[in-house]
């Protein structure tokens, strides 16, 4: 088969809305920087936009090189980009650069490299490696097993950096998994795992065995009513009971697990007012600022809380705060169309590769948006923990903006060979 190749098969429109998206974040990074009252030059390297724009100037160097070079490349080196990226991992607990109580840096001159970024990438080069070998079946439990333990390895170096919000990314992964024939119980056992924890949080012991015993109740009903085997009903009930027993261990988890500042910034989350000038005071501030935007925003640049600096790191984790207040429910929305347009355009590529490798990469990449978007947002209105993780394309960072543009460019690659992929295999 004659290879075809050219512009024609790049998918343009995931491109044009990466650069979008890059724009709008630098844009936003100024406005949270800016000073009225000693206006400074977006292009100025003493701002963190002109450090970004740098920064941009850099992935605009990665994509490039990544489109020119073989599609090849990306299945023969995925093995060994991650090894040497765990290495690195290994690496920063060594030599690394701490700040804000984690060490997850390299630290050469004012350049910081956070090697956990770019872990999500190497990992889901190495998943789509492993999964695309023919023998390998998700539903069942040896393949499985080493699908996690891929998995786990970087995830268990990433938290012995303390850089929990990280760690947490690479439960995007188990998405993945279930869409290549991971059982479906096992995602319900997760999700139901989350919803025990949730329970246990914002009740008392006694509401939750409530619910719990409510739930069993409901279930052996049905289970009688449409005359299931008997022998569910000692399933339902001993699920019960673990369940009940779990929720009851949850003091354990919070007090003798976590740190005392992960703690409290659950805590937090169940009760606002808990700790409002210390933990509380970051998400307090994040929604006065979002809720001050209104319809419209103030405009471009006249957001106060940004210049009165009442949201601590809103440049970076906390920047969709600057698009609300400037900009209003509406710009919030078209932000959330940006990824929303994004993460179902991802999906739709995934979706018509014939190759294994990268249909198994494109959910990998949508599943990573997905989850640092879901998160990023959901902490900055208050409906999820502030673990510190950034928004893609719109929080300054270099390290961050590197990997998301490695991996969207990757799959961008991948996709317009889908042919040759296909003759090949």
């Amino acid at each position: 088969m004659r290879q075809v190749t050219g512009r024609r098969n790049i998918d343009w429109l995931t491109v044009f809305l990466y650069i979008i998206m890059v724009i709008v974040g630098w844009l936003n990074i100024y406005a949270a920087v800016y000073q009225p009252d000693a206006p400074t030059s977006i292009f100025s390297l003493s701002l963190n936009s002109g450090k970004q724009l740098m920064w941009i100037g850099g992935a605009s160097l990665i994509a490039f090189v990544i489109m020119m070079v073989d599609f090849k490349l990306f299945s023969t080196l995925a093995y060994p980009i991650f090894i040497v990226t765990l290495l690195a991992l290994l690496g920063v607990l060594v030599i690394g650069h701490s700040a804000g109580g984690n060490t997850s840096w390299f630290k050469i001159g004012f350049i910081r490299i956070q090697p956990s970024e770019f872990a999500k990438y190497a990992l889901a080069l190495a998943l789509a490696k492993y999964i695309d070998d023919p023998t390998v079946r998700l539903d069942k439990w040896r393949y499985l097993i080493m699908a996690f333990i891929i998995i786990l390895i970087p995830f268990s170096l990433v938290m012995l950096q303390k850089d929990t919000g990280s760690a947490m990314v690479f439960a995007a992964f188990f998405f993945m998994l279930y869409r290549e024939g991971m059982p479906a119980w096992i995602m319900v056992l997760g999700l139901w795992m989350v919803f025990l924890f949730v329970t246990a949080l914002v009740s008392t012991t006694l509401v939750a065995g409530g619910i719990l015993g409510g739930m069993v109740i409901i279930a052996v009903i049905y289970i009688v009513y449409n005359k299931r085997p008997k022998s569910m009903i000692f399933i339902v009930v001993g699920i019960g009971t673990l369940s009940f027993l779990f929720t009851e261990g949850i003091d354990y988890i919070l007090y003798d697990i976590m740190r005392p500042h992960q703690r409290k910034r659950i805590e937090v989350l169940v009760n606002p007012n808990i700790d409002p000038l210390g933990v509380g005071y970051q998400v307090t501030q994040s929604k006065i600022a979002i809720g001050s935007g209104g319809v419209a925003g103030k405009g471009f640049l006249e957001g106060t809380q940004t210049k009165f600096n009442f949201v601590p790191e809103q440049s970076t984790d906390f920047i969709f705060c600057t698009i609300g207040e400037e900009h209003g429910w509406i710009g919030s929305l078209v932000t959330i169309g940006l990824f929303a347009a994004l993460i179902i355009r991802l999906i739709m590529l995934a979706e018509r590769q014939k190759s294994r490798f990268a249909r198994v990469y494109g959910y990998c990449v949508s599943c990573v948006f997905f989850i640092h978007f879901m998160i990023n947002m959901g902490m900055t209105i208050g409906i999820f923990p502030v673990i510190g993780i950034p928004l893609p394309f719109f929080s300054y960072g270099g390290s961050s903006l590197w990997a998301f543009t490695m991996m969207l460019f990757t799959f961008i690659k991948l996709d317009s060979h889908r042919t040759q992929m296909l003759a090949r295999n």
